[in-house]
């Protein structure tokens, strides 16, 4: 501090300006009165002159702004940034709602081992506003929402096979509407779709559409304003019924009356690879155990409910490895279940037998 400067007392009230120093620790303080009060140089503090003026505030930003104006009216056209954005284009017939949930194979070729891209597809004139949601059990858990615009596809998300499981039961959700221009009120649409998991490992199931270049697998949310009907599918769908043991195994034919059919032991699920593939061209032996067991646990998922059910599993006789791998999974993921051979008069020793409990 110097004499002059304006202080004031950090231990009691009061201050003034410094007049002069007594030593290296005595300041002299002048009050409004004129008197000199020694204090300490530790027991003050320099304070600043209050100004309480903002003329100056509101003149630099006067100034701020002109120089911002001028740089603008600098800048070449073809330096500005572009916020025009054109509204999206409408075609003939768009204007009656149709919109699909898409699945691409990345690499179609590999279709064994690639992943897969999902899409959702507006095909019509409205702004779409949709949620993608998937079910776990009773409870549903939101894995996508967003806006797309008229006539556009929209990325959803990228998965792999092990993902299916968590795909059995999806819905969507979506209301349309149009910006900046009157329209025709669409009704709000909710939409359970169930995703067939066998579909992702059948080439054919994968077809060229409109959309897009590559072959994809589409299921209708809605078309030409018509609500698609919930895809609910019987579990029993998934189930193929009782065939022809292979040629090698010496045993009698199942009974193949109905696919999935209920039979005198039980409803008969047949897990053999020719049975549940259409084709198996480019799959792995472990592609194939880890289909067939994915048919196992469905199955039993979609009948835990029904104690008492009891299921015949056709695993044939073969080398042993699907049986293994069957009883494996019931010692340790469903042990309350009961298990036994199933009638060795009808199928040998090629089946299982497992009850609901």
């Amino acid at each position: 501090m110097k004499i002059g400067d304006k202080v004031r007392f950090l231990s009691e009230k009061g201050g003034g300006r410094v007049a002069g120093f007594q030593g290296k620790n005595i300041v002299l303080v002048e009050d409004e009165d004129g008197f000199q009060v020694p204090m300490m140089t530790h027991e003050v503090v320099v304070i600043g002159e209050e100004n309480y003026d903002t003329s100056r505030i509101v003149e630099v930003k006067q100034q701020q702004k002109a120089q911002q104006k001028a740089q603008e009216r600098e800048q070449e056209p073809a330096d500005r940034p572009i916020t025009f954005k054109p509204m999206p284009e409408e075609r003939k017939g768009g204007e009656q709602l149709s919109a699909y949930l898409a699945f691409v194979p990345i690499d179609v070729k590999e279709l064994s081992r690639t992943r897969f891209e999902a899409f959702f597809v507006n095909d019509s004139n409205y702004y779409l506003s949709f949620t993608y949601l998937k079910a776990e059990g009773t409870a549903w858990t939101l894995c996508f929402t967003d806006e797309v615009e008229p006539n556009t596809k929209l990325f959803i998300e990228e998965f792999g096979r092990e993902d299916l499981g968590s795909m059995e039961r999806v819905a969507v959700q979506m209301v349309a509407y149009k910006r900046e221009k009157p329209f025709l009120l669409k009704p709000a649409i909710d939409v359970l779709l169930r995703i067939d998991g066998v579909k992702f490992f059948k080439l054919h199931t994968f077809q060229e559409s409109d959309f897009f270049e590559q072959p994809a697998l589409i299921y209708t949310i809605v078309e030409h304003d018509r609500v698609a009907k919930p895809l609910f599918i019987d579990p029993k769908n998934l189930l193929v019924g009782a065939a022809t043991p292979k040629a090698e195994e010496t045993t009698p034919k199942a009974n193949n009356s109905a696919s999935g059919a209920s039979h005198a032991g039980g409803l008969v699920v047949d897990l053999h690879a020719d049975a549940l593939l259409d084709n198996t061209a480019g799959m792995t032996p472990s592609d194939i155990l880890n289909h067939q067991l994915d048919v196992f646990r469905r199955t039993l998922k979609n009948y835990e409910k029904k104690r008492g059910t009891r299921i015949i599993f056709i695993h044939g006789k073969g080398e042993g490895v699907l049986r293994k791998a069957l009883l494996n999974e019931l010692q340790y993921r469903y042990k309350s279940y009961t298990w036994q051979d199933a009638s060795f008069q009808e199928y040998g020793y090629g089946a299982t037998q497992v009850t609901i409990k």
